[in-house]
């Protein structure tokens, strides 16, 4: 017969569940990359600072030591006393907190961390003292170190190595207080001069790189909850477990972002089995913040992609799963088919999130997919919309269907509710070329007529392009470059001809072509304005110079841009003319000047004032090259008019005759190689040859007009003679009388020599060529000089804020 304790041990053996877990392992934590990367991102910038700002460098560095005079009494600790008493401390409690909770490997890794901080630091200030200019290597320098292998001071760098390793700070106390104790050292040796501010950051940063690179290399203890911890939590939401279970997985603890359909696509997650006390069976799906670190990049790496376009960062696992949960509870209470899910629940370092087992989406095979399943996908897209529920990330994993069949779209959590205009949108432009992908433009665009009808599908076209799409659609075997070029114009041609020619690219990607080119001129702008421009001699020709003819320059300099105005103006049709915006888009060409060769930038500024002013890409083209072929071509006729009028041979001796046959002969030579060569041959007759016809057909149709070509001319003419006599006004300044005619014949051939150097304007070389022409011809070097300053800042300068706000109102008026 049993006794009570008999019984009692077999019931606790019946409520004991069964669990069969897999032990946590190491794992490479994606931020610690990260870190390294902002490290070293901050170890530039504080380089940079102490080489280009060393005056306010210095004078921050000063502002921190005259602290000393309130604490004189420190002046007599001996520092390396110090030092080493930090040292010691710091490195032995760290050091018995990981051997006491038996952390061996941890430990080793930190000792083995610390000798790498030292010998990194070492090289890398034996780097700097060798290869660093005199002000870097000042700018390190204290009465601490020296140069050579000690130029940085090397603690610093050892202890910044040792704790990164040993930590995080969060779960470990003597690491938490290591780094306090190693700020407070760092402050007090750079009060007390032994230290420079400039030495203690970039040797921390050395420290901080090493140790992070460590990490990932060697990865970190996962602290999720595990095991029977899981079960305990599990309790806590009214499952009882009996049994749980670990799923083996391909790619458990790789960190590498992964999904499947058994949990609904929670990236990087660990997936479990799980029978409660009831005999219900659960899908438990745990999430650790350790390895949710890859899906948070990946969500960033979208937000900084896309322009225009919401998306989620959910920087922690509790946050991700906490809205993956209520996007799921959100659509079926919309009365849309979801994963059947229970409850959330949070431990430690995990969230978890529990669903019904027999309510899970499946895979839906590609192969055996009809128009009907397609068309269900859409419409279940369609209803989300509606609902306010946006995707976002619709990728092949995402089609699936429910146990009945019913096609779905799953993986919810990257999408969000109360969605901006753009959201549902891209959505069907990711669906509709993925389902293009898998079978087929002709019948994705066939159920998508369907189903969302032909002016939804208008509506797509703007959007279609390849920022838009995932890089697993794009992996696809049905995908190739030309589907979404395909795609689009297929989608167009649903369109009235003339909405279909207006219509541009929503600009979605932030670093599309047009984007790099805004950011690089930008750059070249203001490396051109603070490190050319030479404010003293400017000054100094400005108040030498008659101020009324100064005033005359500058207002030429007006003219001109009303003569290039006209110039466009007149290839352009009547009905797409607005005269103050084609003089704002002249004048806008004196900002990309400061950033672009001389003819280049007013060359781009009218290209995309021509495609927003409505003319399709041929046209504009065609038109840009006429109003270029025009003015260069009046340009020369009124030189050789001038020249054979004038008596002047300065014409026959500046053109580099035998320079111009080389390049003739070399650019035919070259041409005639490669059309001998049949691939190449057959690549240009049959792609680019078309192409070039009918740019020719559009030129020669833009020049054949007579009274177009007329207005063009007088407009170029207006331009020549009118920068031509802004320089005569400069001359005219210093009191230097000359012919109009010959200074303007002169001005225009040194010009075009000097336009034709690729810097920026023509910067320096335009300079040079002025003032050695006009000197050469008799006008004293002084005055040539100084009048080429006042021109150039009347007709250079001066133009660059009236340029960037033309250009402004030319952006905000959507014509640029």
């Amino acid at each position: 017969m049993p006794t009570v304790s008999d019984v009692h041990a077999s019931t606790a053996a019946a409520q004991t569940p069964r669990i069969d877990d897999i032990p946590p392992k190491r794992n490479r934590d994606y931020a610690d990359l990260l870190h390294a990367f902002f490290a070293l991102l901050l170890g530039v910038i504080v380089i940079l600072f102490s080489i280009y700002l060393h005056g306010t460098a210095s004078g921050v560095e000063s502002d921190v030591r005259s602290a000393s005079h309130a604490i004189g009494w420190l002046m007599d600790v001996p520092t390396s006393l110090l030092q080493q008493f930090a040292i010691v401390c710091i490195t032995m409690g760290v050091l018995l907190q990981l051997v006491t909770a038996k952390e061996w490997l941890q430990s080793v890794i930190s000792a083995l961390a610390l000798i790498l901080g030292f010998a990194a630091v070492w090289c890398t200030s034996a780097i700097i003292s060798a290869t660093g200019g005199e002000l870097l290597v000042l700018s390190m320098l204290s009465n601490g170190t020296s140069e050579g292998a000690g130029l940085l001071p090397d603690f610093y760098a050892a202890m910044a190595s040792f704790l990164t390793v040993a930590g995080p700070r969060r779960t470990r106390s003597t690491v938490k207080w290591g780094w306090n104790v190693l700020y407070a050292v760092a402050v007090l040796l750079v009060v007390l001069s032994w230290n420079s501010l400039t030495g203690v950051i970039v040797s921390f940063v050395v420290g901080r790189i090493v140790g992070m690179l460590i990490r990932f290399a060697l990865g970190t203890q996962n602290n999720g909850v595990w095991g029977r911890q899981l079960a305990q939590s599990l309790q806590s939401i009214g499952i009882t477990v009996t049994a749980l279970s670990r799923r083996l997985t391909p790619y458990a603890d790789s960190g590498v972002l992964q999904t499947t359909l058994d949990d609904d696509l929670i990236e990087n997650s660990r997936i479990y089995d799980v029978a409660d006390d009831k005999g219900r069976q659960y899908t438990v799906s745990v999430l650790d913040n350790q390895v949710h670190v890859a899906g948070y990049l990946n969500q960033v790496w979208q937000w900084i992609r896309l322009n225009g376009v919401s998306m989620r960062r959910d920087r922690s696992s509790f946050d991700s799963i906490h809205h993956h949960y209520a996007m799921i509870l959100g659509m079926a209470n919309a009365g849309m088919t979801t994963p059947g899910v229970y409850g959330v629940a949070d431990s430690g370092e995990s969230s978890i999130l529990v669903f019904h087992r027999n309510r899970m989406p499946l895979e839906c095979n590609p192969n055996t997919m009809s128009d009907h399943d397609m068309e269900c996908f859409m419409r279940y897209l369609s209803e989300a919309h509606r609902r306010g529920f946006t995707h976002r990330r619709i990728t092949p994993d995402t089609l699936s269907r429910m146990e009945d069949g019913a096609p779905v779209i799953a993986g919810w959590q990257n999408g969000d509710y109360g969605s901006s205009a753009p959201n549902p949108t891209l959505d069907k432009v990711q669906l509709l070329a993925l389902l293009s992908a898998l079978n087929g433009i002709d019948r994705a665009l066939a159920c998508a007529r369907r189903t969302w009808g032909d002016e939804k599908l208008v509506d797509l076209a703007p959007f279609v392009q390849k920022a838009a799409v995932p890089a697993s659609t794009r992996a696809l075997p049905g995908w190739n470059k030309h589907l979404l070029d395909d795609l689009r114009t297929r989608i167009s041609s649903l369109a009235p001809q003339d909405a279909a020619d207006a219509m541009e690219k929503v600009p979605l990607s932030r670093f599309s072509f047009r984007s790099f080119i805004a950011i690089a001129l930008l750059v070249v702008a203001v490396y051109v304005v603070f490190t050319q421009i030479q404010p003293a001699e400017m000054i100094a020709a400005i108040r030498q110079a008659n101020v009324p003819m100064a005033l005359i320059c500058v207002a030429l300099g007006f003219v001109a841009w009303f003569g290039s105005a006209m110039t466009l103006g007149g290839f352009m049709d009547a009905d797409k003319r607005d005269p103050f915006g084609l003089l704002c888009s002249q004048m806008a060409s004196g900002f990309t000047a400061v950033s672009m060769p001389a003819g280049v930038g007013p060359a781009f500024v009218n290209l995309q004032f021509l495609r927003k002013s409505g003319y399709r890409n041929t046209a504009a083209t065609a038109i840009m090259s006429a109003v270029w072929a025009v003015q260069g071509g009046t340009t020369v006729v009124l030189l050789l008019i001038i020249g054979l009028f004038t008596g002047r041979s300065t014409l026959s001796g500046m053109i580099p005759t035998n320079t111009l046959i080389m390049v003739i002969a070399i650019v035919a030579l070259v041409v005639s190689a490669a059309m001998v060569v049949p691939p190449i041959r057959h690549l240009i007759t049959d792609r680019y040859l078309p192409l070039v016809k009918a740019y020719a057909r559009n030129l020669i149709n833009v020049l054949t007009r007579p009274k177009e070509l007329a207005f063009g001319v007088v407009g170029a003419l207006v331009l020549n003679i009118a920068t031509g006599l802004g320089f005569w006004a400069a001359l005219m300044a210093f009191g230097c009388h000359t012919n109009p005619i010959e200074t303007t014949f002169i001005f225009l051939l040194a010009n075009t020599l000097g336009s034709a150097v690729p810097t920026p304007g023509g910067l320096g070389a335009v300079e040079a060529a002025l003032s050695v022409a006009f000197t050469a011809v008799g006008i004293p070097s002084t005055i040539a000089v100084s009048a080429t300053l006042v021109y150039r800042i009347a007709f250079y300068w001066l133009r660059i804020p009236v340029g960037a706000a033309a250009m402004k109102w030319l952006d905000r008026h959507n014509l640029i």
